[in-house]
């Protein structure tokens, strides 16, 4: 039996896109991947993303952002929370990332938010990603 990690799977299909330098990268669509583009998206990580349909569960293609001189915006993501060893932060556990140049995605009872957002509703969560 195998187990898959969709965050992971995204998190490793953004990697390797920006290593080789393309402009966009596709995914499996789910709806917790949507939430964790959001994020990107609203932090500037990515440039945007859209919907496929058409495939068996829809694709979702990915435009990576990349900066003037061609350097990647996002120079390391990696999961936090692994479903083989969960974590949960509250509140005082969200320290700023690189002193506010990086976030950590968050799974709340709220939706996925980045660690910005959750301090200001003062919330908790599951940490699913470091981005920086």
């Amino acid at each position: 039996m195998t187990m898959t990690d969709p965050v992971a799977d995204l998190a490793t299909a953004i990697r390797n896109g920006l290593m080789i330098e393309r402009e966009e990268v596709k995914v499996p669509h789910s709806r917790l991947k949507i939430g964790i583009l959001d994020v990107l998206k609203r932090e500037g990580f990515i440039g945007s993303y859209t919907v496929e349909p058409g495939h068996v569960q829809g694709l979702i293609r990915i435009t990576l952002k990349y900066g003037r001189d061609g350097e990647q915006v996002i120079r390391t993501i990696r999961r936090v929370s692994k479903p083989g060893c969960r974590k949960f932060w509250g509140l005082k556990d969200l320290k700023p990332v690189l002193q506010g140049m990086g976030i950590i995605i968050l799974s709340t009872d709220r939706g996925i938010l980045s660690d910005r957002e959750a301090r200001q509703k003062k919330l908790g969560g599951e940490p699913l990603l470091e981005v920086w």
